[in-house]
């Protein structure tokens, strides 16, 4: 089990982004010192270095400038003997350019010893060179951490989560804050603590690592608490994703869309926990079903609040081509006048058809059609946005 206490939930408030924890510190190389004294030969030194960024590698003048006082060039040979060691792991020199810009210490660096290590472990655990290179280019300041220090103990930390070394180090390489943001294993342990489910943290992990960045987590995790949810369950991970990926601004004006179409602020809330992905569809994404559900087909918006899972539906895909078939029914008196309109949208497609289109005999051909040539239209780019045939 995952559980366990690591700090209180007053040092999260505290947590600021910019200082080392003791948990996972920054380990920087001592290889990459700056040289403080001046001479002429320095100044020849950051004249020719100034000189190979701009032409070489692509810097402006400006940038070049402020960069030579990071590292420093004296010859070819350094940075040609760097640019072949990536060239030998098959990166292309448009990533290692990008690598070089964002990090330009590189081009000085001893890379058998600071580079060779960390690469060669990132492939002992299952990477893939293209996934290294997408890693050092989206992220390159990774290879001044340590390696005994922080990558390894990183990575045994996400593996008791993720189970399995290719998990781990996929999820690593693709989401670089997991190794740059020192929040990012500090936030995990206060999930943990929290009581989040072990199912919630992993696809957070793997599909929105960047809430584990949050200087405010803690305050998040509140405020869904708040709302009924509990952490133990898989709602209270969509719902914080919901809460944590979304500005006030935004949020307030998917309430507003709804307000709009009938629906009260209790209504969104209790919509809200029945469904807490709900808030995740884009204010066009409710407009356009709201609007085909109300003044399509004449039905009350305040039905949607029963099963708000109805939102997540493509709209051309399964709502419209459902719609019609048990609109036409309720038209011929084949439906029970309060049956619920919400449910035929959540059977297989198998058993919808079964039970409200092959069951009436006398009206199954024209049924068929109907709801066939609906789901054609959906499928067909050309006619994406073509009225619904009734």
């Amino acid at each position: 089990m995952l559980r366990c206490i690591i700090f209180s939930s007053n040092h999260y408030k505290t947590l600021n982004p910019q200082k080392s924890y003791p948990l996972f510190p920054i380990q920087f190389s001592p290889k990459f010192k700056l040289c403080t004294t001046s001479s002429d030969s320095d100044s020849e030194s950051d004249s020719f270095t100034v000189s190979y960024l701009i032409n070489n590698i692509g810097f402006t003048r400006e940038t070049a400038l402020k960069a030579s006082k990071r590292v420093r060039i004296k010859s070819l040979e350094k940075p040609n003997s760097v640019f072949t060691f990536f060239r030998n792991f098959g990166f292309s020199d448009t990533n290692i350019k990008k690598i070089c810009i964002k990090e330009p210490w590189i081009l000085a660096s001893d890379t058998h010893n600071s580079i060779l290590p960390k690469i060669e472990f990132f492939l002992s655990k299952g990477a893939s060179i293209s996934e290294i290179s997408q890693l050092l280019t989206v992220s390159p300041r990774i290879l001044q951490c340590s390696l005994e220090n922080r990558i390894i103990p990183l990575f045994e930390f996400y593996k008791r989560i993720l189970k399995c070394d290719k998990a781990t180090i996929c999820c690593m390489i693709r989401n670089s804050i997991l190794l740059s943001n020192n929040l990012a294993p500090v936030n995990v342990k206060l999930l943990i603590d929290y009581g989040v489910c072990d199912a919630s943290i992993v696809k957070l992990l793997l599909t929105r690592p960047t809430i584990l960045g949050s200087t405010d987590l803690i305050d998040s995790l509140e405020e869904v608490k708040g709302l009924g949810f509990y952490p133990s369950t898989s709602t209270f991970g969509i719902a914080l994703v919901a809460k944590k990926c979304m500005s006030k601004t935004r949020w307030n004006e998917k309430v507003d869309a709804f307000k709009k179409w009938g629906w009260s602020d209790e209504d969104v809330v209790e919509s809200f926990r029945l469904q807490p992905s709900l808030m995740l569809s884009s204010v066009d994404k409710i407009n356009l079903v709201m609007n085909f559900w109300v003044n399509q087909l004449g039905w009350n918006s305040l039905e949607l609040t029963r099963r708000p899972q109805i939102f997540g539906f493509s709209l051309q895909k399964r709502i419209i081509p459902r719609a019609l078939v048990v609109q036409y029914l309720q038209m011929k008196g084949l439906r029970k006048k309060y049956a619920s309109l919400v449910t035929p949208f959540f059977w297989s497609e198998e058993l919808f058809l079964r039970k409200y289109v092959f069951c009436f005999k006398e009206e199954s051909d024209y049924l068929l059609k109907l709801y066939e040539e609906n789901m054609k239209h959906a499928y067909t780019k050309e006619n994406i946005d073509m009225p619904f045939t009734k």
